[in-house]
């Protein structure tokens, strides 16, 4: 329920508007002062102030001043009789949302309360997701500690306050979006909108309507003027996803974009002037696409002001248990769950595998770990079965003393077993379970082979 404040020195008003306002589903507050109003403001959460315009000791004027000193953003509409409308005038130049005229009909007040408390709900609900979007994206918030990662958070403070373009390289899942993202957050253009776009998912003409946008008419299909990403992303980021699929013929026009920040939109003679900073990322070799002419030599230089490679998750092993923490609380938290831990054999199996998916398998398994788990602890039961393997794993087995296929096959099965009975803890029936056979078959097999 939105709070409104009323403030007028007559009584009868704040009576009769205080009674109304609640018919209308509004939670109402009242002043029969500016000083008193104001108390209200610095102690009360507002969504409106209706306020007299003329009231003695501090009218109308001066009590605006003051709440806009205190909570710039929060709406007040003024009151006032037609004797005072040049005072009206003066208090929308102070920033008074808007303002009527006594006597007025219902109708007309309630229409504008209700533009003014839904606008400002809007300013709010922004705001709430900006501040959303700081948090997540601030430096903390990115899981590692490895080397690499640090590394990668040493350039991020200090290209964030730059406008210098940046390539982002790496295999799929690594998190390159989530990188440009976190630069945007933490630069001068965080209030500015990021704008992304997979260069992979369209044709040619329609990548170019969606960059640079398009005027009606300009091709079949473009039935009303659109615009583009570059105009989009004006004053805050452009991210670039999968750059190295953009065609030659493209290229050229996108080096043009960036080296002169202007542009027209397909089917247009104006140019646009845009103030835009360009983050890119690809999975490709983007060197070995220059040698083999499939991308020009001047963008990539262009491109590539400052990069960014960002590691393998295989490459990075010592951040797998800090991701499994910060995963397992997240996906806890949205189903409800309490406190949520990885048993030791869990965590062996998470720290082996190669993971070549990257970050996305990794967060995707923890989510489906979290939501089949029965208890408050993921065991390798809870894991996707085809991460419970032993495909990822290296049998060290000297081969050179193995003389038969026989002795070779014996070697890798008691090494298997071995490995089973390890990332199981030594618990029999989880590492039967593992090798998919029966606890029998393996308490033959430990003797067969004296394991103990």
């Amino acid at each position: 329920m939105e709070t409104v404040l009323i403030v007028d020195d007559e009584k009868n008003y704040l009576v009769v508007l205080g009674a109304f306002l609640s018919g209308e589903g509004y939670e109402t507050l009242t002043a029969d002062s500016a000083q008193h109003a104001l108390e209200i403001v610095e102690t009360t959460d507002l969504d409106l102030v209706l306020t007299d315009m003329k009231m003695p000791t501090m009218d109308g004027i001066e009590l605006l001043k003051r709440i806009k000193q205190k909570v710039p953003d929060l709406p007040v509409v003024m009151m006032t009789a037609y004797g005072t409308v040049e005072k009206a005038v003066e208090a929308m130049q102070l920033g008074a949302f808007n303002f009527i005229l006594k006597p007025f009909q219902n109708e007309t007040l309630k229409q504008v309360i209700h533009k003014a408390v839904s606008t400002y709900g809007i300013l709010k609900e922004n705001r709430r997701l900006v501040q959303a979007l700081e948090s997540r994206y601030r430096f903390d918030n990115i899981i590692g500690k490895s080397k690499p990662m640090q590394a990668i958070f040493d350039i991020i403070l200090k290209v964030a306050h730059t406008k210098t373009t940046i390539l982002t390289t790496g295999e799929s899942g690594t998190g390159k979006e989530l990188i440009a993202k976190a630069i945007h957050f933490n630069s001068p253009r965080r209030n500015k909108p990021f704008v992304a776009i997979s260069c992979a998912a369209l044709t040619e003409t329609l990548l170019e309507s969606e960059l640079f946008g398009h005027e009606k008419g300009a091709f079949t299909g473009a039935t009303a003027m659109k615009k583009g990403r570059f105009e989009r992303a004006d004053g805050g980021t452009l991210f670039l996803d999968e750059i190295g699929e953009i065609p030659v013929s493209l290229q050229v026009k996108l080096l043009r974009v960036l080296e002169e920040m202007s542009f027209e939109r397909v089917g247009g003679t104006r140019t646009i002037a845009v103030d835009v900073r360009l983050i890119a990322a690809t999975n490709k070799d983007l060197k070995a696409e220059v040698q083999q002419h499939r991308f020009r030599k001047d963008l990539y230089f262009r491109l590539n002001v400052v990069h960014i490679k960002l590691p393998t998750l295989r490459e990075r092993p010592e951040d797998i248990p800090l991701l499994a923490a910060y995963f397992g609380t997240r996906f806890a938290q949205e189903s409800n769950k309490g406190e949520i831990t990885f048993s030791p054999e869990a965590m062996r199996f998470l720290c082996n595998h190669r993971w070549p998916g990257n970050v996305r398998e990794f967060e995707n398994a923890i989510e489906r770990a979290v939501l089949f788990s029965n208890g408050q602890e993921i065991t390798p039961d809870d894991l996707p079965k085809d991460l419970v393997s032993f495909t990822d794993l290296e049998i060290p087995i000297d081969w050179q003393k193995l003389s038969n296929l026989p002795e070779t096959l014996d070697a890798i099965e008691k090494k298997l077993i071995q490995n089973a009975l390890s990332l199981s803890n030594n618990v029999q029936s989880r590492a039967a379970n593992l090798l998919g056979i029966p606890r029998a078959n393996l308490q033959y097999r430990l003797k067969k082979y004296n394991i103990v």
